[in-house]
């Protein structure tokens, strides 16, 4: 299933956790709005996202820039693409079925985003 909205309308705040987080889109909108409204204040951000780098953002998919990176990519997820579309200021686009390959221009790690969290999200180790 392919979640679009236009760069056009409106930015929006709903209220309802449930709709937001919850609703058809899977937080998607929600993600796209928090990187539109992310714009609107931070520009070193908007450079850095422009430059195609991939900063923290608070969600999985970013690479921080005080840490060495110990890996050639990692996994990511959608709610990540899609803050990234809202800061990059486009349109978002995200189809849940299909994963997205992005190389960071900073660290030339590949990141890719997937709507499978075992990917990005391992399990906790169990208790012996």
């Amino acid at each position: 299933m392919r979640i679009h909205r236009s760069i056009l309308e409106p930015i929006y705040e709903d209220p309802v956790y449930e709709t937001r987080i919850e609703g058809y889109d899977k937080g998607l909108i929600n993600s796209w709005q928090i990187g539109r409204q992310l714009a609107q204040r931070d520009t070193e951000l908007v450079a850095e996202v422009l430059r195609g780098e991939l900063p923290s953002l608070g969600v999985k998919g970013g690479i921080d820039k005080k840490k060495k990176p110990k890996f050639k990519f990692k996994y990511g997820c959608l709610w990540y693409l899609a803050q990234l579309q809202g800061l990059k200021g486009v349109d978002l686009d995200v189809d849940l079925n299909q994963e997205v390959e992005l190389v960071c221009s900073r660290t030339k790690i590949k990141v890719i985003f997937t709507s499978d969290m075992s990917k990005y999200c391992p399990p906790e180790e169990e208790e012996s």
